[in-house]
């Protein structure tokens, strides 16, 4: 078993070809992913039985289970992940600007990868999937560490990765998986290696990471994520998208966990909700001005700052959009929140005070993800405000160069006065 220290040193080796490699040779890796995924489905399914039955026998939580089911559904949903990554344009070597600062010396701002990433992500081992094939195609080797419950799943799907990739031409050492969490601590220590850590998972655990490595760290901590139905919502449009938000899959960051509703709203709104949600087996949790319009276990406050990845509802009754709002900016993780509302003008405010990665106006919360914002999947979700910020797809595993070229200029004519700049802008082309 190879050492992180020597893992890190050949995956930056990798990083330096993978910087300069074609887009083509890029694509024809990734099909070849999407290829033997598919080819063997069959060995990736039985090994993933193998991680259900012990996560079972070891009583991991429902929604645990969940996120862990790698089966040919799953396979099928990350192939055709993989073939629309390949449809985006090249990330790499973009022109963001470029700018003239004189006659024959052109400046020029492009993107370039990132280098090394650390990843760490929860029991889903599609996630697997996606992460490697965003570092690929924006050029970044990568250090994967999955959850212990998708260690036989993780390791058939690393290993068909290295494999293909290499055989289409990718230099050996780009992905390697961590096994253990000693394997993380001695990662964390490489600042001198890694270029950045994701971190994918609990609020403490993502503080932990901060806090023990120098590595710079990108990621987010709870997903507390809030609706608001207004009073000039459109009750059958709030049924539906709350139904989605809190039902459509529980068990993910951008699911919906605290409803908030106005109180003008509330008396017709909330007996609907209560009858619709009953059906889906959601356990709701209300302020007092809830409970006395449907009958719910009293939330406290320690509800309004709980991800509950599960089928459970805080409910809030408030007077305004106002209150609304300063009750996500309170609670909130900046994570991803919402409207319900007719009232354009009322959207148009929460839109711009709620500060979060995400924020949207009649749809539901569970829009909040890298694939379909168009970003080719997510190699996770940032609620910091420097470099990215939401869904992170092959952008925010970008980082830019400065080039200059020039034809023998040197400083001193314009530190004495006998040249000036011209710093003219260029319209960047296509």
């Amino acid at each position: 078993m190879i050492d992180i220290p020597t893992a890190a040193r050949q995956a930056r080796t990798a990083a330096h070809s993978l910087a300069v490699a074609a887009g083509d040779m890029k694509n024809a890796a990734l099909a070849a992913i999407a290829d033997a995924l598919w080819q063997k489905r069959a060995a990736i399914e039985a090994a993933n039985r193998e991680d259900l039955q012990r996560s079972e026998a070891e009583n991991l939580a429902a929604p645990l289970l969940k996120r862990l089911v790698f089966d040919e559904a799953k396979i099928a949903d990350s192939v055709q992940g993989l073939r629309a990554l390949i449809g985006l344009p090249e990330p790499v070597g973009r022109v963001l600007e470029e700018t003239e600062l004189d006659e024959g010396l052109m400046l020029s701002r492009i993107t370039c990868p990132i280098g090394v990433i650390g990843v760490i992500f929860e029991s889903r081992p599609d996630a697997l999937v996606q992460i490697s094939a965003l570092c690929l195609k924006s050029g970044n080797a990568v250090l994967l560490k999955g959850g212990s419950e998708a260690a036989r799943t993780n390791r058939i799907l690393a290993d068909i990765i290295a494999a293909a990739t290499v055989a289409a031409g990718v230099a050996p050492g780009w992905i390697h998986l961590l096994e253990t969490r000693d394997d993380v601590a001695e990662m964390l220590k490489l600042d001198d290696l890694i270029d950045l850590v994701i971190p994918r998972g609990s609020n403490e655990f993502v503080r932990y990471i901060m806090d023990t490595s120098r590595i710079p760290v990108m990621g987010h901590a709870d997903g507390i994520c809030h609706l608001y139905i207004d009073a000039a919502a459109d009750a059958a449009m709030a049924l539906e998208v709350t139904e989605d938000s809190k039902c459509q899959y529980v068990a993910v960051c951008n699911a919906l966990e605290t409803l908030l509703v106005h109180a003008a709203a509330a008396p017709v709104f909330l007996p609907r909700l209560h009858e619709r949600l009953a059906q889906r087996g959601v356990e709701l949790r209300g302020c007092e001005r809830t409970r006395k319009l449907i009958p719910v276990a009293a939330a406290t406050d320690a509800d309004w700052s709980t991800e509950y990845l599960d089928l459970v509802l805080a409910i809030r009754v408030v007077d305004s959009l106002d209150e609304a709002v300063t009750h996500i900016n309170r609670y909130g993780s900046g994570h991803t929140d919402g409207i319900v509302t007719g009232d354009a003008a009322a959207a148009e405010k929460f839109l711009n005070a709620v500060d979060s990665g995400s924020v949207f106006w009649n749809a539901s919360t569970r829009f909040a993800d890298g694939f379909r914002y168009g970003l080719g999947a997510e190699v996770g979700i940032s609620t910091s405000k420097l470099h990215a910020r939401g869904p992170v797809g092959l952008d925010g595993l970008l980082s830019y160069k400065w080039q200059l070229r020039g034809s023998g200029q040197t400083v001193a004519p314009y530190a004495g006065g006998q040249r000036k700049f011209t710093h003219r802008r260029i319209e960047k082309r296509g």
